[in-house]
């Protein structure tokens, strides 16, 4: 990262690309822990969505330490996870995915034991109110490319939402 208080575009995704966030306690969960790192951390959201196994978002950090929230977002939220499917009586996927998360976790010398989120992200600095609108255009549409609404702001878990003047489920900046 070059300016640690630049605004960045981000995508990260599960394990294997693993569709979890398909029950509303999982997208719920997530939208808590980001509405917490709003809150709490100095993150500054300005476009998000969360899609089956992805997250994108632009963001900046009011700290000036980007890569250290980020981390402990991952972080914290790999555990939640784990904890929710474990608890999750009617995850039908439970099994399968807490030994996915461990397997990937026994091959990953950075991490101690179960892996829910890719390590692979490499934020992207955005620099000019041009880049800025095609990633906003980019993370909006994409639950209208993977077939899942016909319009972005149906996506419950979108900012689309707010930049269509109604409030989200996480709490934004506009652009």
């Amino acid at each position: 990262m070059f300016d640690r208080e630049g605004m960045y575009f981000i995508s990260f995704a599960t394990i294997n690309w693993i569709n979890v966030f398909v029950r509303q306690q999982y997208f719920e969960l997530i939208c808590d822990s980001l509405n917490y790192c709003v809150k709490h951390k100095g993150m500054v959201i300005y476009c998000y969505c969360i899609m089956p196994s992805h997250i994108h978002m632009i963001f900046s950090d009011n700290n000036a330490n980007p890569s250290k929230l980020l981390g402990e977002f991952k972080t914290f939220t790999s555990k939640q996870m784990r904890k929710a499917i474990e608890g999750n009586l009617q995850e039908s996927r439970k099994e399968w995915m807490l030994w996915m998360m461990k397997r990937a976790g026994s091959k990953n010398s950075n991490v101690k034991n179960y892996q829910f989120w890719q390590q692979n992200n490499q934020p992207i600095e955005l620099w000019s109110n041009k880049v800025i609108d095609q990633k906003v255009n980019y993370i909006h549409d994409n639950p209208v490319e993977a077939g899942f609404v016909e319009e972005a702001h149906y996506w419950k878990y979108s900012s689309a939402i707010d930049y269509c003047g109604t409030k989200g489920e996480v709490d934004v900046c506009l652009v």
